[in-house]
């Protein structure tokens, strides 16, 4: 069984699940949210590495950092999309950024059929289609722009993308990408101290026991996440990745009560359609194979 299908669909209940826990912490302005959640990432990853016992990847971008300047680019998309999705989900708007996730995989099948050479079946490009126009729908009818959604699906589009070309493995990538940001987070952390603006310090125990856990619920689903992109056709990743914003969508309209309208619904039962017809083919198509 090829490994990379539940790690991906893991990752996903676990991102769809997420606006919980980021709720909770919600009170914390996001800036600062942010650069705490890459200082406690550090802990986590070196927890991790030391039960692996590998460090070689430190040596490994030492000998040859200009091989490895691509990491660059990707822990900077990521840093620039967990902005915005902590600043949406503070704000109220895990709806609009659930939006961003629905449009998300439709970048990647297109990466993948277009960079890629990767090829869909008849009825892989109907769902897409369906997909496409249920975006195109809730896109005209959203309202204003919608710069939420966009900013996270490109950014995100552009990330998975990376991880999927890079060299090095899940683990070893996403430490990469961490020591890259910690420097920017860590100066952030310091300018807000300075402007006075600064509220973890004032937090009770409980909170920064929540606060801590950033660290976890980031590592983790990232591992996950760059293991299965690996592992999997990429416009299949597309797809699977409709879990998380369908989970985020439901929070958002049924727990925390944000609008959804008529035009919402339209737009999104579009896209729930795509998904389930492409989920069926697949099934059908391996199913098929199995049998030759």
């Amino acid at each position: 069984m090829n490994r990379g299908y539940p790690a991906a669909i893991v990752t996903y209940l676990f991102w769809g699940l997420s606006p919980i826990y980021w709720k909770i912490i919600s009170a914390i302005p996001a800036a600062e949210i942010l650069g705490l959640r890459i200082w406690w990432s550090v802990p986590f990853l070196l927890l991790v590495l030391t039960i692996r016992r590998d460090f070689s990847v430190f040596n490994t971008v030492r000998k040859n950092p200009v091989k490895y300047l691509v990491y660059i680019g990707s822990a900077f998309l990521l840093g620039i999309n967990w902005m915005v999705w902590i600043w949406s989900i503070n704000n109220g708007y895990v709806v609009d950024a659930s939006l961003g996730y629905f449009i998300n995989p439709l970048l990647n099948v297109v990466m993948g059929v277009l960079l890629l050479h990767e090829h869909l079946r008849r009825m892989q490009w109907l769902a897409l289609l369906l997909a496409l126009m249920g975006v195109i729908y809730l896109t005209l009818n959203y309202g204003q722009f919608p710069w939420i959604a966009l900013t996270l699906a490109g950014t995100f589009g552009l990330y998975g993308f990376i991880r999927k070309t890079a060299a090095l493995g899940a683990l070893t990538g996403l430490t990469i990408e961490i020591s890259v940001l910690l420097f920017p987070a860590l100066s952030l952390l310091v300018f807000l101290g300075q402007t006075s603006t600064l509220v973890f310090p004032t937090l009770d125990l409980d909170m920064h026991l929540w606060l801590s856990l950033s660290g976890l619920i980031t590592v983790l689903p990232l591992t996950l996440f760059a293991y299965g992109a690996r592992k999997i056709p990429y416009s299949t990743i597309g797809f699977i990745q409709y879990i998380a914003p369908s989970l985020q969508f439901l929070l958002g309209v049924f727990v925390f009560k944000e609008l959804f309208n008529t035009d919402k619904l339209i737009g999104f039962s579009f896209i729930w359609l795509a998904l389930i017809l492409y989920s069926l083919e697949n099934l059908y198509f391996h199913k098929v194979k199995a049998k030759r």
